[in-house]
């Protein structure tokens, strides 16, 4: 892969990271109930996520989802389901102040967290489908192919890590600023509902031929 040709895929890197999604939902609500340190395991959740979906792409799978309606569909839906309950779930978390957030913070495991970021990224075949559209206009078929997507790879981990910390940063603020159980309540139900739109809008999505 030439210099020219990584930039471009750089800037790329940024602007799919930056565009709001589920990703960035999950980063800033696990950023509000675990705050910074604990709640970054859930961005390394979503990069392992990254991570699957490239291989899928890189295995030639990403194909499948792409041209699939079955395939497409059952990933899709469990995508929506699991979306909707974690909005449910944060919808109706405790309003008992910053105190029960740290507490609760305590609590989660830090595997959970990451499997929680995973789910997030793998449950969304429109990911796959674009990055299977994206990826391969950066790939040189005449070089080895290996050493491209290991490049790619670390790109999008590289800039997505800095783009979701970015996120769950921002919101860890917020935690420590809460006090008012109408503010926690908010919070929650803001996230809660921020999670419901992105169900909706993954429900709203159709495969394109």
């Amino acid at each position: 892969m030439s210099i020219e040709t990584w930039l471009a895929f750089f800037v790329t890197a940024w602007a799919i990271s930056l565009s709001p999604g589920a990703g960035a939902v999950a980063a800033m609500s696990s950023g509000l109930r675990h705050g910074l340190r604990r709640g970054y395991w859930t961005t390394i959740g979503l990069q392992l996520g990254i991570l699957l979906q490239l291989a899928v792409v890189a295995a030639g799978l990403g194909a499948l989802l792409a041209t699939s309606q079955i395939a497409f569909e059952s990933v899709r839906w469990a995508g929506v389901a699991y979306l909707m309950w974690l909005g449910i779930q944060q919808w109706r978390a405790g309003a008992a102040g910053a105190q029960i957030l740290r507490d609760d913070a305590r609590a989660a495991t830090r595997r959970a967290l990451v499997m929680r970021g995973f789910l997030v990224n793998t449950s969304n075949p429109k990911a796959v489908v674009f990055m299977l559209a994206v990826v391969p206009q950066f790939i040189d078929v005449t070089q080895p192919l290996p050493a491209q997507y290991l490049v790619i790879a670390a790109t999008l981990v590289a800039v997505d890590l800095l783009v979701m910390g970015g996120y769950t940063g921002l919101a860890a603020k917020g935690l420590r600023l809460l006090r008012e159980p109408r503010q926690v309540r908010l919070l929650n139900r803001i996230f809660g509902g921020l999670f419901v739109v992105v169900a909706l809008l993954l429900a709203s999505v159709r495969r394109t031929d």
